[in-house]
């Protein structure tokens, strides 16, 4: 298995769907976590069943990504209780979903450049410092609907692709520190997919016909344990990549 023994890793969005996976895998592999979000009855909740199912440490942090002081104030405890900082992975994104561009508001775009780009922008600022000590490493999300443009999707996937293009630059510009930044972009069993599977049978049916592994991924397995991966020794030559797990959807040379 994995090792993240020692290491104190950062997870926005940690409380719940992938967040809460990436948290299960880290924790597993023994890391130290600290997981923030926007609601605190989420992750008192996620924290307790993290420290129970596996005995680590686990802080968590109230936060709205989008909010400048907010994003310092949490770096600071978190390096406030472990002293150093390995890893940042930003996943969280709130967004109008479904929403066609035509349709879109200046705040629905806001919405989603607030909480993904602007909030993982402000995340990697803060956290530099530390993983320069730490020699460690930024997983970043994107998607599948900047990669490919889905429809109802267009801030989703600008603020998305903005991500992907910040880690690209992110990478060249800390990699003489030691630190690797990557982007991933899944294709997960969510609740929120759960309950979209039990409202429309046959879309999601058709949703998985397409999809080469017939399958979404799991949290835990599928995402958490490659973010875990990408902490390890192993590697540590990877950088700037975007890698996806979506199950060979969009397969491209």
């Amino acid at each position: 298995m994995l090792s993240a023994e020692g290491k104190v890793v950062l997870i926005t969005g940690g409380g719940r769907g992938i967040g809460y996976g990436i948290a299960q895998a880290f924790a597993e592999a023994g890391a130290r976590l600290a997981i923030t979000g926007r609601t605190a009855s989420t992750l008192i909740e996620a924290a307790e069943n993290l420290e129970a199912d596996y005995g680590n440490e686990v802080m968590w942090v109230t936060a709205d990504g989008g909010d400048e002081a907010a994003v310092k104030g949490v770096v600071e405890k978190v390096i406030e209780k472990y002293g150093k900082l390995d890893c940042l992975v930003n996943n969280a994104q709130a967004s109008k979903s479904g929403v066609m561009l035509a349709d879109h508001t200046k705040d629905d775009f806001d919405l989603a450049i607030g909480t993904g780009l602007y909030a993982t922008f402000f995340y990697m600022r803060e956290a530099f410092p530390y993983l320069k000590e730490s020699k460690g490493c930024v997983i970043n999300f994107a998607s599948g609907a900047g990669l490919s443009g889905k429809i109802g999707q267009s801030s989703y996937a600008a603020a998305k692709e903005g991500i992907r293009g910040l880690s690209r630059v992110a990478a060249a510009e800390w990699g003489e520190f030691g630190i690797n930044v990557n982007v991933l972009c899944p294709l997960a069993m969510t609740p929120g997919l759960e309950k979209w599977k039990d409202e429309y049978p046959k879309l999601y049916k058709k949703t998985i016909d397409e999809i080469p592994l017939q399958r979404f991924a799991d949290p835990e397995k599928d995402i958490g344990r490659v973010c875990v991966f990408l902490t390890t020794d192993d590697a540590a030559y990877i950088t700037g990549e975007t890698i996806s797990l979506q199950g060979g959807v969009g397969l491209r040379p």
